[in-house]
């Protein structure tokens, strides 16, 4: 079939439950457009298998050289295959705090307050802990406990609740601030992505159709309407004719791209590429906000946390083992294990850093290896200042886009994170954290401002939340309205963390999930 009534570019997470709740009910035919392949490895299944995931399964993309990191590149991995980058992650189930719903409805995002996304998260999550008025039981995305925390990272949650960060048990409830054991989108010990949650059940009742390993190189429009997607596959091309709605969910980066491939963008950079100009939007690939991140790394040796020795390497072979016959064990950690969201000054409204806890020595986003045992306390900015883009490096559709996330241009995000490394570094001296005598393998210079500043913008780089390059609003410069239509062309919308105005405070795949639910709701309304 070439024809279909909705098309979805991209499996990912706000994709796949967008194309998910459009097709369940089997009035819609749709069909859902991915670049990477089904993704499913036992090597994406098994969390505790992510610093070994297959290769295909990441876009692996780099910024440009980023002025704010002492001219280095920063690293950006995307997931690649169904699922998207809830194939890739580390799995935490976070949404943000209310503020962060209230101040986008108050930017213009009409009916994005807390209490009007509230009962999409319930609709949308299946949680183990079962349903009240902050949760819900009976959805597609499974919600779960970690059942094998590393015990230091409950030494963590014990260090920092000595400096007074209170304890907190739902980060998702009715209180956000404080630390805790993160929770995780697994299912009876397996990564639940959002494919296994939206797509595959409605793919297996012959409901959803969908086209793997499919480049979109454009949406076509004709007549101000989008009417299809011009694909590349292999060697062949070919169009999918989208008879109501087109949805584009390719991500922060992809959403953008595909937008300016289509002709719906900054009119003079569109030109600079010989695209014909459709719809003179200056704000898409603008905007663009991610949470920086700083990595403290600790050396301790012994045996509780995990590293590159010969025992610790014994022991993560029979973790193999017990998972693929029983689905338990430490192979099923997300590795962020402990975490939590904390004020760096008393006058913010709400928590402005997080942290991530991880019972291993990390660098280079896992991709250096290194020598000996430790533990790793990621710290976040959640609310950064700074501003940067997305533009096209060419009109191929198959060149990556230029990334320049503009990292710590403005220096309100270097106050902060100057506080959370701090910070860090107050709950790594805790009773709880300290008996594992752990070695600061920085040497971290906490009393010489301009010594850690410099330090701080040599290793600093993402934690993979990018979002904002297509935002909703009610202005006429906003790329969506708040019903995520693209202004200026009929019958397409977008699904994914482009429309954020502002970054949650948090992980962003649970609320792009919840958009993804939100898109379904508004095309169906729209096509009633």
């Amino acid at each position: 079939m070439d024809a279909f009534d909705i098309v979805v570019i991209g499996g990912g997470s706000g994709g796949s439950a967008a194309a998910g709740r459009l097709s369940e009910d089997g009035k819609y035919s749709v069909c859902v457009i991915e670049a990477g392949s089904t993704n499913n490895s036992w090597r994406i299944i098994a969390p505790g298998m992510l610093p070994f995931l297959p290769k295909p399964s990441n876009w692996r993309f780099e910024t440009v050289p980023q002025k704010g990191l002492n001219g280095r590149r920063g690293y950006q991995p995307r997931g690649k295959g169904l699922g998207g980058s809830s194939a890739v992650n580390a799995m935490l189930y976070v949404r943000g705090c209310a503020w962060d719903y209230d101040n986008w409805a108050a930017l213009g995002a009409t009916g994005w307050g807390y209490q009007d996304v509230l009962p999409v998260f319930r609709r949308a999550e299946g949680n183990v802990r079962g349903e009240d008025a902050f949760h819900g039981a009976r959805g597609p995305l499974s919600v779960s406990d970690q059942l094998w925390p590393n015990p230091g990272s409950v030494d963590f949650v014990d260090a920092a609740a000595e400096l007074q960060l209170p304890r907190n048990a739902d980060f998702n409830g009715e209180k956000f601030e404080g630390v805790g054991i993160y929770q995780v989108t697994q299912k009876q010990g397996e990564r639940w992505t959002a494919a296994r949650a939206y797509v595959l059940p409605q793919q297996a009742a012959g409901r959803l159709h969908v086209e793997t390993g499919a480049v979109v190189e454009k949406i076509v429009i004709e007549n101000g309407r989008a009417t299809g997607v011009r694909i590349r596959q292999g060697r062949s091309t070919k169009t999918i004719t989208a008879r109501r709605a087109v949805i584009l969910a390719a991500g922060a980066f992809g959403t953008p791209h595909l937008l300016m491939l289509s002709g719906i963008g900054p009119a003079a950079h569109l030109k600079d590429h010989g695209i014909n100009v459709v719809v003179d939007r200056p704000e898409v690939g603008a905007n663009l906000q991610d949470h920086i991140d700083y990595v403290a790394s600790f050396k301790t040796g012994g045996d509780v946390f995990t590293g590159t020795s010969l025992a610790g390497s014994l022991r993560f072979l029979r973790s193999i083992f017990e998972w693929r016959s029983k689905r338990t064990g430490t192979l099923t950690t997300p590795y962020a294990e402990s975490g939590g969201f904390a004020k760096t000054r008393p006058d913010v409204a709400v928590p402005d850093v997080q942290f991530h806890f991880v019972p291993a020595m990390l660098e280079d986003h896992g991709r250096e290896s290194v020598k000996g045992v430790g533990y790793s306390i990621h710290v976040c900015v959640l609310r950064p200042e700074s501003r940067g883009t997305v533009r096209l490096a060419s009109a191929d559709p198959l060149a990556a886009p230029l990334i320049d996330p503009n990292f710590l241009d403005d220096d309100r995000d270097l106050d902060v994170l100057r506080a959370g490394v701090k910070l860090v570094h107050r709950i790594a001296n805790a009773p709880p954290l300290a008996k594992h005598q752990g070695v600061d393998r920085h040497a971290t210079p906490l009393q010489d401002d301009a010594a850690l500043d410099d330090l701080i913008r040599n290793r600093a780089d993402t934690v993979y939340h990018p979002v904002g390059t297509a935002r909703m609003g009610s202005d006429d410069q906003a790329v969506c309205d708040p019903q995520l239509r693209v202004r200026g062309v009929a019958g397409l919308y977008v699904a994914d963390a482009s429309v954020m105005p502002r970054v949650v405070s948090g992980n962003t795949n649970a609320p792009t999930i919840m958009i993804g639910e939100r898109c379904a709701d508004f095309v169906r309304a729209d096509l009633a």
